[in-house]
């Protein structure tokens, strides 16, 4: 069976569906953007190599996975901060000292989770949603990976929040000099849709949670900002790339092996989940873009879904960044106390963006190679049982992981973070 043959993987069909779904107002009920309490975070400094500005976990995803990207071109973090965000969920994120620093991605938070809670009180695209037909559903379940159309809305809400916040990284190329301005000035570039057509979706969540971007900004005559002509090579090399591995894998699997379309998935899940599984089945010589970022014609009139996503999450991102009050506290240990034993209670931890078994085997062999014991690992819960041998030893486990690209943390997450469809990035989310 070829690749191609999957009458059920059609992403512009998918894209109507969701269009048709939002064209009628995404956000009709009003978005109350209510000032949060004040948020505690606590800040540490990236630690890079000997000899380079990236950290150990950033230069082996550019290797791995970011050919022909080079050192020179990616933008590293300087600092990543930690805290809890109004839903009471734990969060990491990171920004840099010569940037507009931490505000950036508490705020963006912040702003994910008001457009979140709008989403659930519209009682008519819920009603929308609940008329969807068989072959809609078909299509959505056939192309992307969260199959429910409020779970493919939130994750790409969420989408580009890490789009604005990973960016804000590049604010020093940029003439702006406030989170709000930044936010207004990529909208008015385009750099929404840029990262939309341009971009793949595991380099964007990937590249995110390790605190990079392989990005140069490029000032225009009239104060917008453009890629340069060098990232946009790199970028289209990067996304070619990964659409080629995806079609290896599934070659080999089809035809060498003989395997159906859906048992080569299966048994090579982990491969593509690395390199982008959302290319596995995209037909040959095909360079797609974000679901959202396609134009339809719907009732006479030409309507695309990013638009109106980013338009409403800048103006409540705006608003919240000049509301919202932020405070680091300091999180150094006791060192009184940091050798000594550790309490059952200390064993335990969580792993929010842990979703799949690839992330249980990598957590798990971080931890072994420090020589900590895993006593329990699951991946519903995104807990983590391990015996560390000191408060300090626990500490130097987390750092490790977090240099792997996961980002641990000690209270247990809500359940909206629990739940993959909701809470992890997938593949073809908007």
């Amino acid at each position: 069976m070829s690749i191609d043959d999957n009458p059920n993987y059609d992403r512009r069909a998918a894209s109507r569906v969701l269009a048709e779904l939002a064209q009628p107002g995404l956000f009709a009920t009003p978005v109350a953007v209510s000032t949060p309490r004040q948020i505690e975070y606590t800040c540490a400094a990236l630690r890079s190599e000997p000899g380079s500005h990236l950290t150990f976990s950033q230069r082996l995803y550019l290797e791995r996975f970011m050919r022909p990207c080079q050192p020179h071109q990616v933008t590293s973090a300087t600092h990543r901060i930690a805290w809890t965000d109004s839903d009471g969920i734990p969060n990491t994120g990171h920004f840099r000292s010569d940037g507009l620093g931490p505000l950036v991605p508490i705020a963006m938070r912040e702003t994910v989770l008001t457009l979140w809670r709008t989403l659930a009180s519209d009682s008519a695209l819920a009603e929308r949603i609940s008329g969807l037909g068989p072959h809609s559903r078909t299509v959505l379940n056939g192309t992307t990976t969260d199959h429910e159309p409020m779970d493919i809305f939130r994750v790409g809400i969420e989408a580009t929040g890490r789009a604005l916040a990973q960016h804000a990284l590049l604010a020093q190329q940029t003439p702006y000099r406030s989170a709000a301005e930044f936010a207004h000035g990529m909208h008015e570039s385009g750099i929404f849709s840029a990262i939309a057509t341009r971009w793949y979706w595991e380099l964007q969540a990937s590249t995110y949670r390790r605190g990079m971007v392989p990005v140069t900004l490029a000032t225009q005559s009239d104060g917008t900002m453009r890629y340069t002509a060098d990232t946009v090579a790199t970028l289209r090399a990067m996304k070619d790339a990964t659409i080629e591995d995806a079609h290896t894998i599934m070659r080999r699997a089809t035809r060498t092996e003989g395997l159906s379309v859906t048992e080569a998935i299966t048994k090579y899940h982990d491969d593509l989940d690395l390199i982008s599984r959302q290319y596995a089945l995209l037909p040959a010589n095909t360079h797609p873009a974000c679901l959202a970022a396609m134009p339809h014609r719907l009732g006479g009139e030409h309507y695309t879904l990013l638009p109106s996503v980013v338009e409403q999450f800048v103006a409540v991102f705006g608003a919240l960044a000049e509301r919202i009050e932020i405070v680091q506290v300091s999180d150094h240990l006791d060192e009184l106390t940091a050798d000594g034993a550790t309490t059952a209670e200390d064993h335990v931890f969580y792993v929010p963006d842990m979703n799949c078994k690839h992330c249980v085997r990598t957590i798990t062999g971080v931890l072994e190679s420090m020589g900590i014991r895993v006593i329990d690992i699951d991946l519903t819960s995104k807990r983590v049982v391990a015996e560390f041998r000191s408060p300090r030893n626990r500490v130097r486990a987390f750092e490790t992981i977090r240099d792997g690209g996961y980002n641990p943390v000690t209270e247990r997450p809500a359940l909206a973070l629990v739940e993959p469809a909701v809470a992890q990035p997938s593949e073809n989310a908007v």
